[in-house]
């Protein structure tokens, strides 16, 4: 039998190219988003290069109650996964605290640290009863240190990590592994999102110096989950070469 892997925010960036690291290892895999499209695409893609199979859910992880829907939806055939991936996240907005806007915290709050609470809590059931698997955080290096402008995103990411430490000590008794990956400046749609669309502003921040990509934060799931059980990679922060802290860069212009 095919290991699985449960996947977050698999439609683009660091969720998309763990999916594709993952079945290039012969993961069969569930795939979740909000976009529906893109998911398809993926999985027909995923299926044909591959000849694995994979289940798209298409659901909001802000949603406690889509997440449990989706859950339950589940086939029983699918009901044996190692592996969970808390991809879902994103910074929406760059203002300073006392101009920050209500709904842009409530998005970040309730997709970074809401949303990966009601997939673990729900997802990790048929870890525990089987007692092995993987769960994979994906924070960032604005969960280490804070900058101008990060407040709640920042805030959000720090309960990430907190969170992280947390899940290694409660699901300990079950063999459980609980990792996190901390990027710093990765090139996604992340930029994009963060300037709501404003495609000078989100590529600005990528100028004179090599980012990193989605594909490397793919190595390093893959490299967490390919550990011999024993082994567990509690935290890996990952910066580009021109990147020495949360604000400080190389660049060339």
């Amino acid at each position: 039998m095919k290991n699985i892997a449960v996947i977050t925010g698999a439609s683009s960036g660091f969720g998309k190219a763990i999916a594709y690291r993952f079945a290039e290892n012969g993961f069969n895999l569930i795939l979740t988003a909000r976009r529906a499209d893109l998911l398809e695409t993926i999985k027909s893609d995923l299926t044909q290069k591959f000849g694995i199979n994979v289940l798209v859910l298409c659901f909001d992880v802000r949603d406690e109650h889509q997440v449990e829907s989706a859950h339950d939806s589940i086939p029983q055939e699918w009901r044996n996964w190692s592996v969970l991936v808390n991809n879902a996240g994103l910074a929406v907005g760059r203002e300073s605290l006392e101009n920050g806007l209500s709904d842009d915290w409530n998005r970040m709050i309730d997709t970074n640290v809401k949303g990966l609470l009601y997939i673990t809590r729900t997802f990790v059931r048929f870890m525990k009863e089987n007692k092995k698997g993987t769960i994979i955080n994906i924070g960032s290096i604005a969960g280490k240190e804070t900058y101008a402008g990060g407040n709640v995103y920042s805030a959000t990411k720090f309960a990430v990590d907190a969170l992280t430490k947390s899940m290694r000590i409660d699901f300990l008794p079950y063999n459980i592994r609980v990792s996190q990956i901390a990027p710093g400046a990765a090139e996604t749609e992340f930029s994009l999102v963060r300037f709501k669309g404003d495609t000078d502003k989100a590529s600005s921040v990528y100028d004179g110096y090599q980012p990193l990509s989605a594909d490397d934060i793919a190595d390093a799931a893959w490299f967490i989950v390919s550990r011999p059980q024993h082994v567990c990679i509690n935290d890996m922060v990952i910066m580009p070469t021109a990147q020495a802290n949360a604000t400080t860069f190389h660049k060339t212009i």
